[in-house]
């Protein structure tokens, strides 16, 4: 299991856009991804229980990663995250 924190810097959050990219890049890995925020914890694969998280800017998420490919779907959430949010 592989885990890290992210504090969010676009001022919109995760919104409608970010979120089904962000749903989409998580689907294209094995292993099981959750964000958590305030204690919640919502698959990564899921747009609804994303944009339902209400992640704004300057919120920091906790993204937990379990599975056979937890290294590469950790390097490719965290690039993710880096580049549109």
């Amino acid at each position: 299991m592989r885990t890290f924190s992210y504090t969010i810097k676009d001022a919109l959050g995760i919104h409608a856009r970010p979120a089904g990219m962000l749903a989409k890049t998580a689907k294209s890995y094995e292993s099981e991804i959750t964000i958590e925020k305030d204690g919640k914890s919502v698959s990564c694969k899921g747009l609804l229980a994303l944009m339902g998280l209400g992640v704004k800017y300057g919120d920091t998420i906790t993204v937990t990663i379990s599975g056979a490919d937890e290294m590469q779907a950790e390097m490719g959430v965290r690039m993710f995250l880096e580049k549109n949010l």
